[in-house]
């Protein structure tokens, strides 16, 4: 994976160097934005912050009752899975062999996410609220998976962490101490708490019909998932929005109609690779 050094544009790190780095391959879809990375943010040490979130995450779960408990719901969810993880072979020659692990969680939540390194969970309000067929949650989850495979998280960790350290990164360099659980409690806002930016969201949405499609899943799908997500209220999974949305320009989503568009667009663009995989 090439990159070059230069200076990242966060004052608080203005002498700290980062990477800009090609994160994954452009696809059908054509997602080849380059990604700023702060040097202090690895790909490894988001992986491993990651598990250590997610085990939290399902420890607290699991405490409640609220971890797998309706077999044919996570059988169904793996299931969906195991056919979208080869296909991110596409994007990423080393995703599939990923640690993946994918559990369900019982609450009213409509949400879904997947950490870096592919730690999955999906709640059943999703499931039941919306009235998901697999075409739908192969949407949602292949939508989740490419935030994973373009390292968005480690993007969002590298401007938390230039705001969590400050100044004090020019007197700590070469031993940060901490910076390990500072990155699992960053590992954890910027999954369950801090919204992705518009630009994120949009290589989300077409990497995702793109995963769909190869993976047997009808890609215009995403189109008729919106379409709920957006007659619920929320701008995507988990988002809670009361009243009226704001103008398209002061949110940090598309606008539904703006994305509605994208996603006929993609998803009419990936369709010879739905129908290929369906004839295997």
């Amino acid at each position: 994976m090439k990159f070059s050094v230069w200076f990242c544009p966060f004052a608080a790190m203005a002498l700290t160097a980062c990477e800009t780095v090609q994160t994954t391959q452009g696809g059908v879809v054509g997602v080849e934005r380059r990604q700023s990375m702060s040097s202090l943010v690895s790909s490894s040490q988001m992986d491993r912050s990651a598990a250590q979130a997610y085990r939290q995450v399902m420890a607290e779960a699991d405490k409640k009752n609220q971890l797998n408990r309706d077999s044919a719901q996570v059988a169904r969810v793996r299931g969906i899975a195991d056919r979208l993880i080869p296909s991110t072979a596409a994007f990423r020659p080393d995703a599939p062999k990923w640690d993946w692990e994918v559990n369900v969680i019982t609450s009213d939540e409509v949400n879904a996410w997947c950490m870096p390194g592919g730690k999955i969970a999906v709640y059943t309000g999703l499931l039941t609220r919306l009235n998901l067929n697999d075409d739908e949650l192969a949407a949602v989850m292949g939508h989740e998976i490419a935030h994973a495979l373009r390292e968005h998280g480690r993007e969002r960790a590298s401007e938390q962490m230039a705001q969590q350290i400050g100044v004090s990164v020019l007197s700590t360099a070469l031993g940060l101490g901490d910076l390990g659980a500072q990155l699992t409690q960053t590992v954890l806002d910027v999954t369950l708490s801090l919204p992705h930016s518009r630009t994120h969201e949009t290589e989300a949405d077409r990497i995702g019909v793109e995963l769909a499609a190869r993976s047997g899943y009808d890609p215009r799908a995403a189109v008729s998932l919106w379409q709920k997500m957006a007659n619920l209220g929320g701008g995507k999974p988990g988002e809670k929005l009361s009243g009226g949305k704001p103008p398209e320009w002061m949110s940090t989503h598309p606008s539904d109609q703006t994305r509605t568009r994208d996603l006929q667009n993609y998803s009419e663009r990936v369709l010879p690779l739905y129908e290929t995989a369906r004839r295997r």
